[in-house]
């Protein structure tokens, strides 16, 4: 029963970003996702968990333990890794060193590197820390990742929107949004960009587009924030350099996880902040100390016991990620390839009528977007899940409210091909009922 003598709270109390629909519409997909347990979903931006094995977690830790002893450690220095507070900054930052430049051909500073409590931490740190007043603005390409507008909004800052095409984000649109701001008495401080497979648009930037986009950013004093999830996952060719590896002037701030390369259950990430600092007396430190500051008075420190699970998956695979995520890799090009046979299967022979559905054709990563000649909010997807038996995502929610209300993301990252196939044909359905 309310107190009534207890001052009652009103939404009005509370900060803006405890109901903004860029944080509770994940917990609104969510829910719809748990009522239809049977739907075919392409709405789970999960990994692959057909590889998973529950005895592979004491084996990885086994394999962290004979790698600190084999370290020097002494057996209650190894205990002490294992159950006590760890280092701010992480204790497996030497492997993800070694995993950059195993995989990216790219030298990094080990004390450059802060492991964090997954990626949403690496964002809310880094944002909190760049953003100093109202006068910074950030700018990212629309649409974006949810989790990112939620920290941007979680940390109260302003966001530009930047176009994004085909490849990606629009380099003169970026531009002219930059100059913009400053004759407007703002400061661009960084662009937020996810170079390869972007989630929610599968987008990439060509190789040129990524070296115009590092003299852009350095001619208009701009930092980059990179965020690297997918990059693995290509269908075929060459991989194309991050930015991190394009950047000699220390202009990018790179995030990375393991939530999809080795599982997200572990809630492990990690930050590059090479960038150095100098205060006010002439002193020099690097950014990644700073972050740890913050760090310390947020999550003090990222699990040790999650830390030395994926040392384990680290040191057991020769820190690559590339080795050790071959099957996945593997996995999510086969999907990606019956996701767009089946769409062309089923969709191509529309081609001229005027309520004709579309689809883009990523060259990798988890995410395709289909356009539909009928809004596509939450409320068809309730529809869709209840008499079709078929989820997807919404890309309104992707904009932040204010586009893609045409638009869905099909995510193919979690199903088997003939659950590819079931889902596409109950997808089919759905749209001959609407139209």
């Amino acid at each position: 029963m309310t107190d009534p003598t207890w001052p009652q709270l009103t939404l009005a109390d509370l900060h803006a970003s405890v109901d903004d629909p860029a944080l509770t519409s994940m917990t609104l997909l969510n829910d719809i996702v748990g009522r239809y347990p049977s739907a075919v979903s392409f709405a789970a931006g999960r990994p692959f968990e057909g590889f998973y094995d529950v005895d592979d977690l004491p084996r990885y830790l086994s394999a962290f333990r004979t790698h600190l002893q084999d370290r020097g450690m002494a057996p209650e220095e190894v205990r002490r890794v294992f159950f006590q507070y760890g280092r701010t900054k992480g204790f497996i930052h030497d492997l993800i060193a070694r995993q950059l430049e195993t995989d990216e051909s790219l030298t990094v500073n080990p004390e450059a590197v802060l492991v964090t409590t997954g990626c949403q931490e690496a964002m809310i740190l880094v944002l909190r820390a760049l953003f100093r007043d109202p006068t910074d603005v950030l700018l990212a390409a629309t649409p974006n990742y949810v989790g990112f507008l939620g920290a941007a909004r979680v940390v109260g800052v302003t966001v530009r929107d930047i176009k994004e095409g085909p490849g990606g984000i629009d380099l003169e649109d970026l531009e002219r949004q930059i100059r913009e701001a400053k004759a407007e008495g703002l400061r661009p401080r960084a662009c937020y960009v996810v170079p390869d497979f972007a989630n929610p648009s599968g987008v990439s930037l060509s190789l040129p587009d990524r070296v115009a986009l590092m003299e852009l950013a350095q001619r208009e004093g701009v930092l980059l924030i990179e965020d690297n999830p997918y990059a693995l996952f290509h269908s075929a060719g060459t991989r194309l350099p991050t930015l991190k590896a394009l950047d000699p002037n220390r202009q990018v701030i790179y995030l990375g996880s393991f939530a999809k390369t080795a599982f997200a259950g572990a809630r492990v990430g990690y930050i590059i902040a090479d960038q150095v600092v100098v205060a006010g007396d002439g002193t020099e430190s690097l950014l990644a100390d700073h972050l740890a500051n913050l760090k310390s008075m947020v999550t003090l420190n990222t699990s040790t016991v999650a830390q030395a699970v994926i040392g384990g998956y680290l040191v057991e695979n020769g820190c690559s990620l590339e080795r050790a995520t071959k099957r996945e890799a593997g996995t999510y090009r086969r999907n990606l390839d019956v996701m767009l046979t089946g769409l062309a299967a089923r969709f191509s022979h529309e081609r001229g009528r005027p309520d004709a559905v579309s689809w883009n054709a990523p060259q990798g990563g988890m995410f395709s977007v289909m356009t539909l000649p009928f809004r596509a909010d939450d409320a068809l997807l309730e529809y869709s899940a209840a008499e079709f038996g078929v989820l997807w995502t919404p890309m309104h929610h992707f904009y932040a409210g204010t586009g893609g209300f045409h638009q869905i993301r099909l995510s193919f990252s979690v199903l088997t091909p003939p659950e590819i196939a079931i889902g596409l044909d109950r997808l089919a359905a759905l749209i001959e009922d609407r139209r």
